[in-house]
This record gives C-alpha cells, sequence and structure tokens, in this order.
C-alpha cells in the first residue's frame, strides 16, 4: 500500500516511545513526519533518528496559545497522532491529593485536547487522528484509579470527535504493557521483574515493544473505513 507517501503526519510525543517508533515507521512508509516534544535535546536526538528530512518543534503541550501558533506554523496536513504523556501515577485514592490529580489529566487529556482543537482545522478531509488510550480503561488494577479513568475519558472523547470531525476519521489506540519511558519511574532491577513476570502470564508470552504499538498507528492512517475504533493491542492482557 502506498497510501501514505508523501502524507504529512505530525506525531505529538514523536520524540520516544511509542511516537518515536512510529515515526520511523512512517517513514518507512514514504512519510513527511513532523515530530512535537517539550524537550529539545530530546528532539534533536529523535530527528537524528528518524532522518529523512524530518521536522521538529519543541512545544508544551499544555500551553493553549503554543499549540495554536504550532498549528499556525505547520499548515495544512494529512494526519495527527498523539501519544505524549507523563510518567505512570498508580496510588489509591486515599492517597492522591485533588491537585495531583488533576494535574495528571494536562498532558494526557487536555493536551490531546487542545491538540485536536487545533489541528483539525489543517488536516485534509481524506486525513485522520488518532489518540491513544490504555489498557487501564477496561482492566484496571488497585492503584489505578487515574491511569483507568484518564484512558476512558479519552476513549469517549475520540467517539465523540469521530463524529464531530467527520470525514476526517478519528480512532485510538489502547495498548497494554509495553516497554518504554513510561516505566522510567520504577528501578530498572524492578521494571525488568516486572516485565517478565507479566509477560508470563500472557498468552502471547511477552510484553509489548514500542515497534508493536507502531504498527497499529499506522494501520489506522491507512486504513480508509474506519472510525470512531478503540483499537486494543495488548497481548492478551483482556483474556486474563
Amino acid at each position: 500500500m502506498e497510501n501514505l507517501k508523501d502524507k504529512k503526519v505530525v506525531i505529538i510525543g514523536g520524540s520516544s516511545g511509542i511516537g518515536l517508533a512510529t515515526a520511523k515507521l512512517a517513514v518507512s512508509k514514504g512519510s513527511k513526519v513532523i515530530i512535537v516534544s517539550s524537550n529539545q535535546s530530546r528532539l534533536d536526538k529523535a530527528l537524528q533518528e528518524i532522518g529523512n528530512e524530518s521536522v521538529g518543534y519543541a512545544t508544551d503541550v499544555t500551553n493553549e496559545e503554543q499549540m495554536k501558533n504550532l498549528f499556525e506554523k505547520i499548515g495544512s496536513f494529512d494526519h495527527l497522532i498523539f501519544t505524549a504523556g507523563e510518567n505512570l501515577i498508580l496510588s489509591n485514592v486515599e492517597d492522591t491529593s485533588l491537585e495531583t490529580a488533576r494535574n495528571y489529566f494536562n498532558i494526557r487529556f487536555w493536551g490531546a485536547f487542545t491538540a485536536v482543537k487545533y489541528a483539525a482545522p489543517c488536516i485534509s478531509a481524506a486525513g485522520s487522528i488518532v489518540l491513544t488510550s490504555g489498557i487501564a480503561s477496561n482492566r484496571p488494577n488497585k492503584g489505578w484509579a487515574l491511569g483507568a479513568s484518564i484512558c476512558s475519558a479519552m476513549e469517549g472523547f475520540s467517539r465523540a470527535m469521530a463524529i464531530e470531525l467527520a470525514p476526517i476519521r478519528v480512532n485510538i489506540v489502547s495498548p497494554g504493557v509495553i516497554k518504554t519511558e513510561l516505566w522510567s519511574n520504577i528501578s530498572e532491577s524492578d521494571r525488568e521483574a516486572m516485565y517478565t513476570n507479566i509477560g508470563n502470564t500472557l498468552p502471547v508470552k511477552r510484553v509489548g515493544e514500542a515497534t508493536d504499538i507502531a504498527k497499529t498507528f499506522v494501520y489506522l492512517l491507512e486504513q480508509e473505513y474506519g472510525t470512531g475504533q478503540t483499537l486494543i493491542i495488548d497481548g492478551g492482557t483482556s483474556l486474563v
């Protein structure tokens, strides 16, 4: 399929993890990729890895004015992917301050909301938006109140946007446990033990890699008949 050749793809959160893997895959299919990150040094490093004359912008996704200016600079394009997010917060409700809970939504929900608001007028009618959720929305564990809440909110937002922004297609990817910087607040030894323990419980006998999820994002760009869908890619977590 060559329906991504020469298409302009904006990836917010494209300097690391799933976003970076998606940028590399989109470039391999002939896309012109623009990545956005709040960290300039990480952005510069990612651009070297992606190559192919990709472009990057350092932007704070929680700042509405910066986001507005970003899309004014980018102009018209074909596809938007939003993978930006901070490290996970795992805590029980009784141990979580209201301020912490509110702030946790700033990047993952309000950042995505703002991106869609200012990107939509720039996206071609045959284009699409792909957002990011997580398996916590339908398989939460203890301490996942914030994660489950934000994932569920993102899925509802995605479906609403599929109606509001039609014919632009809007979908969302819900990954299981993936080896990314998302877990960097856990020590390396504990992180590897977690990957092994969780992987052994899954039908596929491993946790995911960023490249596994990148394939899903690119599929949703190429799939021209799907909209309002949540694609769960979790190694079978939903089944066990």
